[in-house]
């Protein structure tokens, strides 16, 4: 049973001669009459009973007729709703994101695509960077947001660009005077970090050890946002990626340039290989890579 088969039997119950239902489908007799049999003998027995004059549906025919009818219905519905997810006028994509980039470029980003493809619904996730790949590796999310991981595994990395961290100041820090500061002068003040494990804490521990730099935090947290909060509250500096730089400016922070050593580390989207993505994700990841390359230029 196929397709054409079932459109042969519906026009042909409908219009009861094969001459009027041959025509509507564009088929010479002999070719709709043979599909008719082909069905016929698929399912087991007669549809129709034909005479001379009179063309008519057995009681098996009449029992067919709405299931046929149906499933002509679902497969139309089916390809419409196929061409509409082709056509991104339809679809579902999900993205988790680290809170620096989910509070200050995402939201631009799912603007600019909402804007071209209103009909494609978006779930967002903001979660800590090494959440961000465990949600990738899960499939809970099609896209995630964060630092380059160490080891990719079978994700894919796709780099938007380098993000330099920057030193965070509580208004009229005496440092506050200076346009780049060094380790060694920050580390005179009491530092705020984030709790380990987490990528940012390791970056600046690995980094440091590189240069005999001990890190000794006089405070740690959870998030980027308390340590933020906590500067803004005179309890110390810290060090941060630049992608916090809007975040903090409203906490009425004071930002700077950190040197001696810089630290800097690359963003990009994490996913599964492009070939197992949705047209959805394809559409979303294409439109935060050309966004991030507006911004380098």
């Amino acid at each position: 049973m196929n397709i054409k088969q079932l459109k042969a039997f519906t026009q042909v119950a409908s219009s009861l001669s094969f001459v009027e239902a041959a025509a509507k489908l564009h088929l010479s007799q002999p070719a709709l009459s043979l599909s008719i049999k082909n069905l016929e003998e698929s399912l087991g027995g007669k549809l129709l009973t034909r005479t001379t004059r009179t063309l008519v549906l057995t009681q098996e025919g009449k029992a067919f007729l709405p299931v046929a009818k149906n499933l002509l219905n679902q497969i139309d519905a089916a390809e419409r709703e196929m061409k509409k997810r082709f056509a991104l006028d339809l679809g579902h994509t999900s993205i988790a994101a680290m809170p620096s980039f989910a509070s200050s470029i995402l939201p631009k980003i799912i603007k600019r695509f909402h804007t071209k493809y209103p009909n494609i619904k978006l779930s967002v996730d903001d979660v800590l960077s090494d959440t961000v790949i465990d949600l990738v590796n899960a499939d809970l999310v099609e896209l995630g947001i964060s630092f380059e991981p160490k080891h990719n595994g079978d994700l894919v990395f796709h780099p938007l660009y380098n993000d330099q961290f920057i030193v965070v100041l509580p208004q009229f820090h005496p440092l506050a005077k200076c346009h780049s500061i060094s380790w060694s002068e920050l580390l005179k003040f009491e530092l705020i970090t984030l709790q380990s494990p987490s990528s940012v804490r390791g970056l600046i521990e690995d980094t440091l050890s590189q240069h005999n730099i001990a890190l000794n935090p006089a405070f740690d947290a959870h998030q980027l946002a308390t340590v933020i909060r906590m500067v803004s509250n005179d309890l110390g500096v810290a060090v941060v990626p630049a992608l916090c730089k809007e975040q903090a400016l409203e906490a009425g922070v004071i930002c700077r340039e950190i040197n001696s050593p810089i630290i800097a580390r690359r963003v990009g989207v994490i996913s599964k290989p492009i070939t197992s993505l949705s047209i959805a994700a394809k559409s979303m990841l294409e439109t935060i890579k050309l966004y991030s390359l507006e911004l380098r230029d």
